[in-house]
């Protein structure tokens, strides 16, 4: 595809009009026009700025194959995933687990994935289902990777989860109301869930499955801000993990599922 045909893509695909992406960059609706019309090519700077106010690469303007592949959102089913935990939760008996797929269905419902019509739900059964994946089969574990969220995002409290007193500690760890703040609350929130190997665990996992929908869920800079985040404090969360016996081939996974992520976003950005 010629860069004019992916521009005019880009552009209706987010709903902005030529004279609406024009005043973004400071240029005619003509100029925007010739662009889409293959009239004539922007200068680098131009493209620069397009990509930026498209949100995207440069190069997802300058490919000639692009929108050649079909891409997802969701991999699994979330209803398969919810099926699988509750018969892992009862043939394991792990009754904290059990309860907590309910409670996080509901907890969670209505809500969305950002950018997509993916529910959210999807995110904490998938949380779970990798640390199933990887054999950890905690009661604890398992029942906070899908509470997670309930209390920073639906309005929950840690006395009203269904679940034990150390699986509600390991979600007060991962709970950060009001965002991470500043960079000293950023340390301190990373510096308090390194103190905890299931902690840890969980944050690692989720890492992981953000850093597979960022892609399509966060703006370029917040990618860019993930993964200076995610160099910083994730080596101390992996060195963690690592030094816990039974966790020490999820150690292994998670660090090479990170590290292959980030090499790849930083390659096409």
């Amino acid at each position: 595809m010629s860069i004019g045909t992916n521009l005019r893509r880009l552009r209706e695909e987010r709903k902005l009009t030529q004279e609406q992406l024009s005043e973004k960059l400071g240029v005619s609706f003509q100029a925007v026009s010739a662009w889409e019309r293959d009239e004539y090519k922007p200068d680098t700077d131009r493209l620069i700025a397009l990509a930026g106010a498209l949100d995207v690469s440069v190069s997802a303007l300058v490919e000639e194959k692009s929108g050649l592949f079909k891409t997802r959102q969701a991999i699994y089913d979330w209803e398969h995933m919810k099926t699988f935990l509750k018969t892992t939760a009862r043939n394991y008996r792990l009754p904290d687990t059990l309860r907590a797929v309910d409670y996080a269905v509901e907890a969670h419902e209505g809500q969305k994935r950002k950018k997509s019509d993916i529910p959210y739900i999807y995110h904490p059964l998938n949380l779970a289902c990798h640390a199933v994946s990887m054999g950890i089969t905690d009661d604890a574990v398992l029942s906070a990777c899908l509470l997670h969220d309930v209390v920073e995002d639906c309005g929950k409290t840690l006395e009203e989860l269904p679940v034990s007193d150390e699986a509600k500690e390991i979600v007060g760890l991962l709970t950060h109301l009001g965002g991470k703040g500043t960079e000293e609350d950023r340390k301190a929130y990373y510096e308090a869930i390194c103190e905890n190997p299931k902690a840890s665990l969980i944050k690692c996992i989720d890492r992981c499955n953000n850093l597979t929908t960022m892609s399509w869920g966060f703006s370029r800079e917040k990618i860019y801000a993930y993964i200076e985040e995610t160099e910083k404090y994730y080596g101390m969360l992996l060195k963690t993990i690592k030094g816990t016996v039974e966790y020490g081939h999820a150690a292994w996974l998670l660090k090479y599922q990170m590290e292959s992520m980030l090499d790849i976003y930083k390659r096409l950005l």
